[in-house]
């Protein structure tokens, strides 16, 4: 499955995430800090979206309430 999502409130304008037997195959997020987003983009690679969540779920972004990890796990939250 693929996931096409905007994210809210972050610098990240689009996330495209693979999703396979409940595994992420792979990352990509256009926008954002580039070398950040790719060192996280290879730490999920290959880890169950429950876990993906259960991680990234409510980290912020200096004062905004939500970060582009957060936006990751809402992302998939709202497709499990």
């Amino acid at each position: 499955m693929t996931i096409d999502y905007q994210p809210k409130g972050v610098c990240a304008r689009q996330m495209r995430i693979e999703v396979e037997d409940g595994v992420v195959k792979s990352l990509e997020v256009q926008g954002g800090c580039h070398g950040n987003l790719q060192g996280i983009s290879k730490l999920v690679e290959g880890m169950k979206v429950e876990d993906v969540i259960a991680r990234l779920d409510g980290i912020h972004c200096g004062f905004k309430p939500t970060s582009c990890p957060d936006q990751l796990a809402q992302a998939l939250k709202e497709n499990l």
